[in-house]
């Protein structure tokens, strides 16, 4: 795919061999079960002396930071990654997800609230009810894969930091979900590394807390731009970096969110505001003297906060990967409505119930789209390969 790009694109010849990058002996390995690599000191011989092993010069992010990354003979790359860094992150969403790769689909969905993956696990077991669907399996975490709906799923004794679970299509059109938890941090842990698979789409369906009086519990917020506080990623894409709306995703979830409520006008605007997200690294912020984050909130004009949101659209920015959020209010910190139990409205029950579902029906709808349309010249530098 990569190389009929490169040929259609820039009307190049292609030559294609080994290369001069050695495989470290841990990633080379990597599916074979039977065979465990020893940490230093485990034998009688120092493994690098011995094995080619990882190497930090060639697993870097250079090529995507935009920092005019070549090799040493004066060739730019044909990939958005070098070979070790696929390797290595491939390795990891193994590690974070306790998920094989290969299960994962072309249509991502973040979450950080546990109730999604009980939702996506009831859609999916109706979705295999019926082959016209077009789905054909659904994989939980721990590589349990299931053909029937009724099939009972014995969940792994340990849970990995980020669960993640799998609707699998034949063409990998599925849609994958990673509850990721609360925090930058993980945001940016599980998309740096589910990157390398270069997914058409990834979409943020969290929680969030609303910053405007007119907003209910339950109401949907569309980000359409981000206020980044989180600070996990100012070192590999500045500030001042504009990360811009996609209007593809923009409009695959507005579309979605009239479809599942099944309102339109006024009434959709009642409950689903367009504005600003901000995110921070800080979750109790309001035990601090929050006139400073207030007055920025205030400046920004934004709408919501959470703390992953910016994370995952400035990592899609960064890594060429169409993305998106739509966010659900549940606490409303600045007017007295903080997020403690009971304090839930039934509107807002019904309303989560609803968001997954709304993630799902836009997902769906950016399958259908040509790949050359969803993948936006936006998120391209100046002299850049045409890769995906």
């Amino acid at each position: 795919q990569q190389i009929g790009l490169l040929i259609k694109n820039h009307g190049v010849s292609v030559e294609v061999g080994p290369s001069l990058t050695p495989m470290p002996v841990h990633f080379a390995v990597a599916g074979d079960s039977a065979i465990t690599v020893p940490q230093e000191g485990a034998g009688d011989f120092t493994l690098r002396d011995v094995f080619d092993v990882p190497d930090l010069s060639t697993t870097h992010d250079d090529i995507v930071n935009g920092l005019g990354f070549t090799y040493e003979d004066g060739a730019h790359p044909l990939a958005p990654f070098t070979a070790q860094r696929v390797d290595y992150s491939l390795a990891r969403i193994a590690h974070y997800t306790a998920t094989d790769p290969v299960h994962f689909q072309n249509h991502v969905l973040f979450t950080n609230y546990q109730f999604y993956v009980d939702e996506f696990e009831g859609y999916a077991r109706a979705m295999l009810a019926d082959p016209a669907n077009g789905y054909t399996s659904f994989v939980a975490t721990g590589n349990i894969e299931i053909t029937d709906p009724a099939a009972p799923i014995a969940h792994p004794p340990k849970m990995p930091q980020m669960p993640t679970y799998h609707l699998k299509r034949a063409d990998g059109n599925g849609i994958t979900l990673v509850n990721i938890g609360v925090g930058p941090s993980n945001a940016k842990t599980a998309t740096d590394h589910i990157a390398v698979l270069r997914p058409h789409a990834w979409i943020m369906v969290g929680h969030c807390a609303g910053l405007r009086n007119s907003q209910r519990l339950g109401d949907f917020v569309l980000a359409h731009a981000y206020l980044r506080e989180d600070k996990v990623l100012d070192d590999d894409l500045p500030v001042w970096v504009p990360v811009p709306a996609l209007a593809e995703i923009q409009v695959a979830l507005e579309n979605a969110v009239a479809h599942v409520t099944e309102l339109a006008g006024y009434e959709l605007k009642r409950i689903m505001r367009t504005g600003t997200v901000a995110s921070l690294d800080n979750r109790n912020w309001e035990l601090r003297d929050h006139t400073g984050p207030v007055q920025r909130l205030s400046q920004s004009r934004a709408i919501a906060l959470d703390m992953e949101s910016a994370t995952i659209a400035a990592n899609g920015f960064r890594f060429r990967v169409p993305y998106g959020t739509l966010l659900c209010v549940s606490d409303k910190p600045l007017h007295g409505e903080l997020k403690l139990p009971g304090m839930a409205s039934e509107f807002y029950k019904s309303q989560v119930s609803r968001h997954l579902l709304i993630g799902i029906r836009a997902m769906e709808t950016l399958r259908d789209m040509p790949l050359e349309r969803l993948h936006s010249r936006k998120l391209r530098s100046f002299e850049e390969t045409a890769f995906l």
